[in-house]
Parts: structure tokens; sequence; C-alpha cells
């Protein structure tokens, strides 16, 4: 006996109070899969200690993570079209929190990279999902509260990772990192193929895909990625290993791209990229994700190694970025509906600037009190500045175009991401040590304050004058350090200028109308 087939229900038929639903619990999975990129930051010490695992084993336990999650963003509308949007949300949530527990059991450091791989591609899955449905259950003024929505998530959830990740290992243990995962995980793979009926599967698409551009594009993205993440730490093109997934993700890229606009079935549709605001929308996604993880790097490695501040000060400390936006979002769901989303866009951006303008005159007693103001303008660039994003490159798409374009979108948020980080490790590793040579020109014999410390310090006879030296040494490199870190935020504030300036390049968009009575 035949089952019954599946009832699909319109959008445009759903109550409001089910769409909102539907939505909400879409917007848990995206949440769970994005600040897992970095929960793990600040523990990634811990984690090591408790699988007896060395600093370049451990450091694997968030590459593998970006590297799958990378590979199948793109992938994800696709799938989607295949396995239907409901099945692949609700799989892909239910393998998250498998793949959650066993990174909670893992057993050595190889298990635990294996494990978090698997879960990164789980998760990867659904991020693009949701901004699809954002604009599929949404329309009118409700999409701007829609993409406020995502677009808080999408740069919240990655900010907030270090500080929960750092709470949750200090008062319990590093294995409640993936614990906590368990119950929002269940809930989603059970409620979304209940709530979210909106289309059917076509396995008929497996006939015509294009495996060959999935294997180039996994090729490609999968060795930038490691290129990227192991390049600052390995001197870059200096390590054959390097030098080899460079060459190998430079001619996969290429053929990549020629196979998706020669395919009559891409698996990414780059086609799309011919829309002005779609192409513009991707450039900023990809300046946003340089700010947004970079500056999620930076501040705890300054706070580390300039302060010595554990993962929980490190989580207090940046919390306020948080905060900030959350803080934002009623503001900008005002303005939103009133105001051309260009000059928010605009705004945000130029807030996120100024931002890291606030953040150059940095010194080495910087604390949390003096990162106040230049996190709190972070955390408002970042409410203004994505959800204007999301809405001017994604909502403008039919339907069919915008479940591949929105993979598309996704991926340059992540590469942008990968790409800041890559660039802002090479920049503490090189301008420090220009400028430790240029501070130890001064530190000679003839400077007075060098002469001073010295004997001060050296005429301690538990100290000595090779323990004085070397703690000129130590200072001086501080000093080096925290130099470096104001060079590196200012590298990102100017991207965030050059973006700012292109925003009215975008085509303009009234001011969404507010939905008739009977669209409730």
């Amino acid at each position: 006996m035949r089952s019954a087939p599946l009832q699909l229900i319109p959008p445009s038929e759903m109550a409001m109070m089910a769409k909102l639903f539907a939505f909400g619990t879409m917007c848990v999975g995206m949440f769970i899969a994005l600040i897992d990129i970095q929960i793990v930051s600040a523990s990634l010490r811990e984690i090591g200690g408790g699988l007896s695992a060395g600093a370049d084993e451990t450091v694997w336990v968030q590459t593998s993570y970006l590297i799958a999650e990378i590979i199948v963003i793109p992938l994800s509308g696709w799938m989607s079209r295949v396995m239907s949007t409901r099945w692949l949300f609700s799989i892909s949530a239910a393998g998250f929190t498998i793949a959650s527990l066993l990174c909670a059991v893992a057993w050595n450091i190889q298990s635990m990279i294996l494990f978090r791989a698997l879960q990164g591609f789980l998760g990867g899955s659904m991020i693009p999902l949701v901004f699809t449905m954002a604009f599929t259950f949404f329309s009118g003024s409700q999409r701007v509260i829609a993409a406020a929505t995502i677009g808080a998530i999408a740069s919240l959830a990655p900010t907030l990772g270090p500080s929960v990740g750092g709470w949750i290992t200090v008062n319990y243990s590093w294995h409640w990192l993936f614990f906590i995962n368990l119950a929002p995980g269940i809930f989603v793979a059970v409620a979304v193929p209940l709530l979210v009926k909106v289309d059917r599967a076509d396995w008929s698409l497996l006939r015509n895909a294009d495996y060959l551009g999935m294997a180039l594009m996994a090729l490609f993205l999968g060795c930038l990625e490691y290129t990227l993440e192991e390049g600052p730490r390995l001197d870059w093109l200096g390590d054959p290993v390097i030098t080899a997934t460079a060459w190998i993700s430079a001619v996969a890229s290429v053929l990549f791209v020629w196979r998706s606009l020669s395919y009559q079935y891409p698996v990414v549709d780059l086609r799309a990229l011919k829309d002005r605001n779609f192409a513009l929308g991707c450039f900023f996604s990809f300046i946003t994700g340089v700010g947004i993880f970079s500056t999620i790097y930076l501040t705890p490695v300054f706070l580390g190694r300039v302060q010595g501040y554990s993962a929980l000060q490190i989580g207090m400390a940046v919390f306020s970025t948080g905060v900030f936006q959350i803080l934002s979002i009623p503001v900008y769901a005002v303005f939103a509906n009133r105001v051309d989303l260009r000059w928010l866009m605009m705004f945000g951006l130029a807030c996120f600037a100024l931002s890291m303008w606030q953040f150059t005159p940095i010194t080495h007693d910087w604390s949390a009190a003096e990162l106040l103001l230049p996190q709190a303008l972070r955390g408002i660039g970042q409410q203004f500045a994505i959800p204007p994003i999301v809405t001017l490159t994604l909502g403008g798409l039919a339907m069919e175009r915008l479940r591949l374009a929105s993979g598309l979108f996704n991926l340059m948020r992540n590469l942008g991401g990968a790409i800041g980080i890559a660039v802002c490790a090479t920049i503490l590793n090189d301008r420090t040590n220009l400028h430790f040579y240029r501070l130890a020109e001064h530190l000679t014999r003839s400077n007075d304050a060098t002469n001073t410390l010295l004997q001060n310090v050296g005429s301690n006879p538990l100290v000595g004058e090779s323990g004085a030296l070397r703690l000129l040494w130590n200072l001086t490199y501080r000093e080096a350090l925290t130099l470096t870190f104001a060079d590196t935020f200012l590298a990102i504030m100017v991207c965030f200028v050059i973006a700012t300036a292109m925003v009215p390049l975008m085509r303009r968009v009234a001011p969404p109308k507010a939905p008739s009575a009977d669209a409730h």
C-alpha cells in the first residue's frame, strides 16, 4: 500500500504564527551551527590536555570544522532541491547532534578531528537554508525583520562563541561544549519536518548532477581553507605542503569556474553574479566576514598574549560586542521600514570602520574598560550592516535562483573570515619582528632609560644581569606586539572604508510597504 503524498503548504497559506515558529526553529539550528565555529577557540588548550595532544594537533579541532563547513555551504541549495528543504534540514540537524555527542566522548585527538569535520559538514548545510526560507516565508516589511534576525545570528553567534565556550569550560568541562547541542539539535530535527512543508524532494536531479563540478569545488575550497589556516603557522610557500595545496586550489578554482559556467546544471549559480546587487552583496558579505572573524580572532589573542587573560576573562571582555548588537536590533527594525537600506548599510559599515580606528591607539595596558567603546561600535556596525546586505542581495532573486545563490552568498562570508584571519596572523608574525627590531635599535648603552632599568633590576642577586636582559627582551616584545595589533586593526579599517564608499553602487531599493491586513 502506497503512502499518501506529502501535502504541501504554500507559505502564502500558512498562518503567521506557523511561519514564525517554523522560521524560529530553523534559526535555532543555524545558531548552534554558527556558534560551534568559535565555541572551541578559547578552550583548545583544555581540549588538547584532555586528549593528550600537542598544539599543532589541537588546532585541527577548529580547522577540520571550517574545511568541512566551507565545502558544504555552496552545495546546500542543490541538496535542498534533491532532498527537499525539510528533510535536508532535519537530517543535517540530527547528524549534527550525533556528531556533537561523538565529539564529547572522543577518545583521542584523531577521533575528535574526524567528528568535528562531520559536525562542520552537517551543520554547514543548515545555514544557507535559513536565508532562503526567510525570503520564502515573508514578504514586505516582514522580510526586514527576518533579515535582521538572520543577520544578527550570522554575526552574533561567532562573536559569542569564545565567551560561551570559555565560561562553559571553566565552570564545567570542555565536554559540555558539545553536550549543550543535544537538546536543541533533537528539537530541530523533530520539529522541522512537521513545520516546513513548502517543497518536495526531486531525486531526478541526481541524474544530471554536476559531480565533476562538486569534486572540483571541494578540492578548491578544501585546499584553500587548509592553506589559509596553516599558512601563517608554516611560513606560507616556504612549506612544501602549503605550496602544493595552494597550487591545487588555484588550478581547481579555474576549472570549477569554467565547469560552472559551461555546464547546463551547475551546482553553484555563478551566473547570479551578473546581477549587480548580488555581485556587490557578495563583496560586502566577504568584507563583513573579514571584519567579524578577524576581530573575533585578534581581540582574544591580544588579551591572552599581552594581558595574560584566561579563557573566561577573555570571554567576559569581548561580551560587550554582543550586548550592543542585541540592543541595536529594535533600533534597526524601526529605521529599516522607513529609510533606504543602502544608507543603513553605509552607516553600519562606517561604524565598523570607526570601531577599527578606535582600536588603533591600543596599548599594553588596555583591558575590558578601554575595549568597551570600540567593541560597542562594532556591535552596532554589525547589526546595521549585515541585515541590509542580506535583503539587498537576496531579496530580488527568484526562488529557484535563491536556493543556489544563497550558498554562494554565505560562502563569501566564510571565505572572508578565512582570508581575514590568515592575513591578520601573517601581519602579526611579520610586523612584530619589524617593530621589535626598530625598538631594539634604541635600546643601547647610550640610552639612559635602558641603563637605569638594567641597573635597577640587575642589582637584585636573584635576578642578575641575564634576568634583567630577559626582562628587557620581554618588555620590548610586548610593545612590538601591541604596535602590530594597531597595524592590523588599521588594515581592517581600510577594507571597511573601501566598502563604505562602494555602497552607492548598489541599486536603490525602496523601503518595503507595510503588509495588508489579509497578509496576516
